[in-house]
């Protein structure tokens, strides 16, 4: 197993360097698993304590006085320099350019130079692959889809007939591009779909986890913003736009032609009703339900959403229900012997 002086990894990573250079680091490991080669870190004050009983190596912090006296790489922004190590130390393994036996590609794709197509792919005529893009095994492209460079698409991916993915795009397991968006007529008890003829756009920098579904536009696009990343298990609609550098976590559900603004944050299990406009920067709390629109930098939580400290306040005065329903009834007690007495 390869091993990094500290003193390297500190300069590799522009990181501050506290002790011994020459201290070899093998793993990268948590506080309470960590050994004398190992590396670990400290990114939350509540663990403090553990870091000092931890025998790590050397510890990732950002401020050197938590852990005098230990060897350290000091950074200010210390979980943006593990990711950074982790790439350092876990490198992903190349995959092998060219096309697997097995994969179906249709003869007039374009692939870029260094792409790679996993056993049992398909991609339909007129499609394009950019550079050193891989494509996992059994992953299903349809006809005129374009995914940009330095792509990593994981087995089982299917991305429907004339959507695009931008560069540096991560798609893992079972994600679904472009599938059909929940339009139908209803008329006297049946339900006639509506034809989805629109595309899906995912920017660059985009990330989505396990399942994700991004059904296509029924005309038009269903867009997702640069650096968004999303959690495994979402849904986004038809003709939704999600803004750059929105968070979406596990379990969101938006409904078709809501629009996200930038940098919106949606908590796990929130959902949002159809034809809503959510302003920039908006949050909105785990399992929250917002059926109108939302100001930028709005705050909200809870069924149907409101402001978070009005919430929360609602959600104090629940608490002390039970309380006040004793203490009413004590009164009436009281009232009652009162009469008798009268």
């Amino acid at each position: 197993m390869s091993s990094w002086r500290l003193g390297d990894l500190a300069e590799r990573l522009g990181a501050e360097l506290a002790g011994n250079p020459d201290l070899r680091i093998r793993n990268i490991r948590p506080l309470d698993e960590a050994g004398s080669e190992d590396l670990s870190f400290l990114h939350n004050r509540k663990y403090i304590a553990k870091a000092k009983l931890s025998e790590a190596g050397a510890v990732i912090v950002a401020d050197a006085g938590l852990l005098p006296g230990r060897n350290l790489l000091i950074a200010p922004e210390p979980y943006l320099l593990l990711a950074r190590a982790l790439e350092l130390i876990y490198p992903r393994p190349s995959e092998t350019e060219g096309v697997h036996p097995s994969a179906v590609v249709a003869e007039d794709v374009g692939l870029g130079a260094g792409v790679s197509v996993g056993p049992q792919a398909v991609i339909g005529p007129g499609s394009i692959i950019g550079a050193r893009t891989h494509i996992g095994a059994g992953c299903v492209l349809g006809r005129m889809v374009e995914v940009g460079e330095d792509c990593l698409l994981h087995p089982r991916i299917v991305i429907e007939d004339g959507c695009r993915i931008g560069n540096r795009c991560i798609l893992q397991g079972g994600v679904v591009i472009g599938g059909d968006g929940f339009g139908y007529a209803s008329v006297d008890g049946v339900h006639h779909k509506v034809p989805q003829v629109g595309i899906v756009v995912l920017e660059d920098d985009v990330e989505l986890g396990a399942n994700v579904c991004v059904d296509r536009a029924t005309l038009g696009e269903t867009r997702i913003g640069r650096g968004v990343k999303v959690d495994n298990l979402v849904q986004i609609a038809h003709n939704v736009s999600v803004g750059p550098g929105s968070i979406l976590v596990s379990q969101v559900g938006i409904a078709g032609s809501t629009q996200l603004g930038a940098y919106v944050v949606m908590g796990g299990q929130a959902g949002a009703a159809g034809h809503l406009k959510i302003g920039n920067g908006a949050q909105i709390s785990a399992k929250t339900g917002v059926f109108k629109d939302l100001d930028a930098g709005a705050l909200v939580s809870g069924i149907p959403a409101r402001p978070r400290r009005e919430w929360v306040r609602a959600q104090a005065g629940l608490a002390r229900l039970e309380k006040m329903r004793k203490r009413i009834d004590e009164i009436e007690r009281q009232l009652e012997h009162m009469k008798e007495e009268a």
